[in-house]
């Protein structure tokens, strides 16, 4: 798959992300280049760009991710995109000289910002959304970003709307736990792949230490969802689930939460839960997985069987 990461403000296409990356995807092509500070120089090289390789995906972060939203005609991933760049810089950073937080190409190490160049940025800002493609656009927003707030915005024109845990600048967890499970997803797309199908039960998942990271491993593999089953008569609890996988298994399990009191109405290839006789399992047409049986005791048992079926 070919690659193209587009860096936030200040930053450069040598940052730590990038490096990162290319070593988490060895066997993909990833351009990262230096975007010029007038917007109005970066848009048009990014468009050349694009039409020179080509690339499979788009990744953005912050001003980076305003640009990739304007990249029509490709998938794109969004890492708290700074659509309202011009504000965001007046309240954090200000005007005048900036530093550049990485070794640019050009060996620049600084710039200045001035009101032309804000004026410029508001200007390139208002070119968004001009373009809708909402099954090819997914955007990441940090719960805990305290320079760009702007999931109501993109959340008008993008129903792909995903938050995860943490901040405004990637960091190692992030990369790992967000983004790239949303690389593995538009890989899916591109590549046409059918993952098969696991269910695991909320009931399984709660108060077990390992099963965070045990849900991480499997979805690197399948196509994992969890399902709950609320009562009926107690609509208030309705959202507790999708609450509890956003806040405890993040990225992974998004958009991937069934609530149902059927559970055996459920088409897939695996299920794994305490209680294989819950909500009509014995129906199930694929195999049920005993959670806390002598033979799946632990998440480590679960996962040393997964593993030898190699994917299957």
């Amino acid at each position: 798959m070919k690659i193209l990461y587009l860096h936030g403000f200040a930053s450069s296409g040598n940052n730590g992300s990038v490096r990162l990356l290319r070593s988490l995807l060895p066997d993909d092509v990833i351009i990262s280049p230096d975007i010029p500070v007038e917007p109005v120089e970066a848009l048009p090289m990014l468009e050349r760009l694009c039409a020179e390789e080509d690339p499979d995906l788009v990744i953005g972060t912050s001003m980076g991710g305003m640009y990739a939203e304007q990249l029509s005609g490709r998938y794109r991933i969004l890492v708290n995109p700074a659509f309202q760049l011009a504000e965001s810089l007046l309240k954090n950073n200000g005007l005048g000289r900036q530093e550049f937080h990485s070794p640019r190409q050009d060996g620049q190490t600084s710039f200045l910002v001035t009101k032309g160049l804000l004026e410029a940025f508001r200007e390139c800002s208002a070119k968004c959304f001009r373009n809708i493609e909402d099954d090819k656009v997914f955007g990441l927003f940090g719960i805990h970003d305290t320079i760009v707030h702007t999931w109501d915005i993109f959340s008008c024109h993008y129903s792909n709307a995903i938050r995860f845990d943490g901040e405004h600048y990637m960091n190692d967890s992030t990369i790992l736990h967000s983004l790239m499970p949303m690389v593995r997803k538009v890989r899916d797309l591109i590549d046409d792949r059918r993952r098969p199908v696991m269910y695991i039960g909320l009931e399984t998942l709660k108060g077990v230490n390992s099963s965070v990271k045990a849900f991480r491993q499997l979805a690197n593999v399948y196509d994992v969802y969890v399902v709950a089953s609320p009562a009926y008569n107690s609509p208030e609890t309705w959202g507790e689930p999708v609450s509890w996988a956003e806040a405890n298994l993040g990225v992974d399990a998004w958009n991937k939460v069934i609530e149902t009191g059927h559970r055996g109405l459920l088409l897939g290839d695996y299920f794994i839960t305490r209680d294989p006789e819950e909500g009509g399992l014995s129906d199930f047409m694929g195999t049920v997985i005993e959670f806390g049986s002598e033979q799946f005791h632990i998440w480590e048992d679960v996962l040393t069987f997964f593993e030898r079926l190699g994917g299957q």
